[in-house]
């Protein structure tokens, strides 16, 4: 069986990268998201074991004891972690994987395995991250000030990653983005590993 690809996909708050990955996971079912543990709450909507695994700040730093977090980081005062068994598990079955981390989580991954594919989204412009920020009615002001100048400050990390993707009009990112996915899958290692047999009788 195929070995599949490991993905981080990372960006400031409000840029549009959960829609992005979920419309991608929609439309491809060779691709899988990791759902992360963290320790923050659930917002309105959220399903424990879908959205996050929603645990403890202890059970959080037992996991971590453990050594059974991919990547860890915290983020506004809350912890988040990728669980290292669950994405082996899935890699191995030929599943696409894509680690939904900010840029720390991408740097842990990257010195642990420097074949994954990193790919940061940026919106169009500060006006436009302010207004989505704005959109979402959950924050007040002085909340989204402090959002505004988080996601400056990691959208200075955007030379660290291979692929960068403005997020202007959906469709188009959306395009881009599974456009990428499938040139991926088109490099040599992983069409030998596909092929092998067929290459065999070619060559033979």
């Amino acid at each position: 069986m195929k070995q599949g690809q490991l993905y981080i996909i990372s960006a400031p708050s409000g840029a549009g990268k959960t829609s992005l990955v979920k419309a991608l996971l929609e439309k491809d079912p060779q691709v899988a998201v990791s759902v992360s543990h963290t320790t923050r709450a659930p917002r309105p909507g959220e399903v424990d074991g879908q959205n996050y695994n929603f645990v403890s700040k202890e059970q959080f730093e037992a996991m971590v004891k453990n050594g059974d977090f991919l990547e860890h980081a915290e983020v506004f005062d809350n912890y988040y972690g990728t669980s290292g068994p669950w994405v082996q598990q899935k890699l191995a079955q030929g599943l696409d994987i894509i680690l939904e981390i900010d840029w720390q989580g991408a740097r842990q991954v990257r010195s642990h395995h420097p074949e994954a594919c990193s790919i940061f989204i940026l919106p169009p412009s500060k006006a436009a991250l302010r207004e989505r920020l704005s959109s979402r009615g959950q924050d007040s002001q002085e909340v989204i000030d402090g959002r505004m100048d988080q996601a400056q400050s990691e959208s200075s990390h955007y030379e660290e990653y291979d692929f960068l993707i403005i997020n202007d009009h959906f469709d188009q990112a959306l395009t881009e983005l599974s456009e990428l996915f499938s040139s991926q899958r088109l490099r040599l290692g992983r069409q030998k590993s596909l092929h092998q047999d067929l290459l065999n009788s070619l060559l033979s």
